[in-house]
């Protein structure tokens, strides 16, 4: 089984976060991130959890280091599945709400499949531009909602989008 560098550990698909939308694809938005967090530009940039370049608190995530003392490719695969501290990790954040659904997703279809279906939930329907969960209107033509993800999700992105004091029109700086 082929994992690509973006499939983490947790069930996070990689390639939907901003960061990662910075960092490969959006300099604009990656000095953006940098200055936001008093970080520089390489500081900030990440290539997937299974990657080399790491964002800081993807290079210290402890369920990377739990998987592989375990012997596990993915959370899901674990014998304590989902434990205390992943589930208050899913709890957290709404780009996290789907979790456990998509370890069951990637168990069924393989993390290869996942990834294609995932590249589809973020997907402007419109355009064709990957837009991360924060993205509330697609970052390429400014569709409403940006993606299925955020369609689905609106209500709960939203509000974390308020709470932090994020602009509704674009969440491109929460992570």
């Amino acid at each position: 089984m082929a994992i690509p560098p973006t499939a983490s550990v947790c069930g996070l698909f990689c390639r939907s976060c901003s960061v990662f939308i910075a960092s490969t694809e959006d300099p604009e938005r990656l000095h953006r991130l940098a200055g936001l967090m008093g970080l520089s530009p390489e500081q900030v940039r990440c290539e997937g959890c299974r990657s080399a370049v790491l964002f800081a608190p993807c290079a210290s995530c402890s369920f990377r280091d739990c998987a592989q003392s375990r012997g596990v490719a993915f959370c899901g695969a674990c014998a304590d599945y989902p434990c205390e501290d992943l589930k208050a990790f899913q709890a957290e954040k709404p780009h996290r709400r789907d979790l456990w659904k998509d370890q069951e997703r990637i168990a069924q279809i393989g993390p290869e499949a996942w990834e294609e279906e995932q590249a589809i939930r973020y997907r402007c329907p419109a355009c064709g531009t990957r837009n991360s969960a924060y993205d509330l209107a697609c970052r390429g033509c400014g569709r409403d909602p940006s993606c299925p993800y955020v369609a689905e999700h609106r209500e709960a992105v939203a509000g974390y989008l308020a709470s932090r004091g994020t602009p509704r029109s674009s969440g491109s700086e929460s992570v």
